[in-house]
């Protein structure tokens, strides 16, 4: 379709929108039989069902925080947040914002599964409107960064400690050189042969539970004190060189389709001379549905 306005997006409904093929498992369950759905749809979360209606959510995440517990029942998340497929784009963003969840399972009105929205499903269709707001309006004022010659151990810690899922890379001029993720540091990590037999493997990064916030392993590796990052390498090693970045002219339609393209979760802001001045996030771009009541109108393309 044509480009469409921001008021014709938020009108749209989470039906239109949704994921309807969606992998689930069901309770009562095992560890073992998530593990098997995870790898056969190559997704890291997945809706709970008891008796075909939604219970829980559970991923990767929750496997990891409780690498002794084989019950689906203790390992899930229960009364996770959810959306009708009757609802409006509008109010499944406003639900992820404010909950700060990436997704929400969609039920019909009897609780049962009929499909998924994420933040990724949004920014799909932010993207192929023509909304001409700077993102300066959305930037937050964190701006997670590093410095290309840290090491690795030290960076990976200040990542933990800061609950970055990535990092813009900085040079000692100040230049953004690179961006580093979470993914990163776990494919430059030593795996300890016990968590090599946990089967946790990454999903594909087309997948868009992975691509929509499921990349938090790291933290939860540390945690259970079962990987170690090389000491030998630096954040310069395994960073990624090539960079998309935007501008804070730049605008929110613009963005969105860098992101919906490359599969970011975030785009560095610099400056002409290439200086970091930000970091844009995906969810923020979900703010642009709450402008009106923040007494600010957005400029508007048809």
């Amino acid at each position: 379709m044509g480009a469409v306005s921001v008021n014709k997006v938020a009108a749209l409904r989470v039906r239109d929108v949704m994921v309807k093929d969606v992998a689930y498992v069901s309770v009562p369950g095992t560890r073992k039989k998530v593990l098997e759905v995870f790898k056969e749809r190559q997704v890291s979360g997945v809706p709970v069902l008891k008796e075909g209606k939604v219970v829980g959510v559970v991923t990767r995440s929750d496997l990891l925080r409780n690498p002794g517990e084989e019950q689906l029942a203790l390992l899930m998340h229960r009364r996770p947040v959810t959306a009708s497929p009757h609802e409006t784009v509008e109010d499944a963003a406003r639900k992820m914002l404010t909950h700060g969840v990436r997704r929400l399972p969609v039920v019909d009105d009897a609780q049962r599964l009929v499909g998924i929205i994420s933040v990724a499903d949004i920014i799909r269709v932010l993207a192929t409107t023509n909304i001409e707001s700077p993102i300066k309006d959305f930037l937050r004022g964190e701006t997670p960064a590093l410095w290309d010659e840290t090491p690795l151990p030290v960076a990976g810690r200040i990542m933990e400690l800061a609950g970055w899922k990535a990092a813009a890379v900085i040079n000692e001029k100040n230049e953004l050189v690179g961006i580093i993720t979470d993914q990163d540091l776990i494919n430059a990590v030593v795996v300890s042969e016990k968590t090599e037999h946990s089967d946790l493997s990454m999903g594909r990064d087309e997948d868009e539970w992975v691509w929509d916030g499921m990349r938090d392993t790291l933290k939860l590796y540390y945690n259970v004190s079962k990987i170690e990052l090389p000491a030998d390498k630096k954040v310069k090693d395994v960073m990624v060189r090539d960079v998309v970045t935007a501008r804070k002219t730049s605008t929110v339609s613009e963005c969105a389709r860098k992101m919906s393209k490359g599969k970011f979760d975030q785009l560095p802001v610099v400056s002409s001379a290439g200086i970091l001045t930000g970091m844009l996030f995906d969810r923020d771009l979900l703010r642009i549905f709450m402008r009106e009541e923040e007494g600010s109108r957005v400029s508007l393309g048809e």
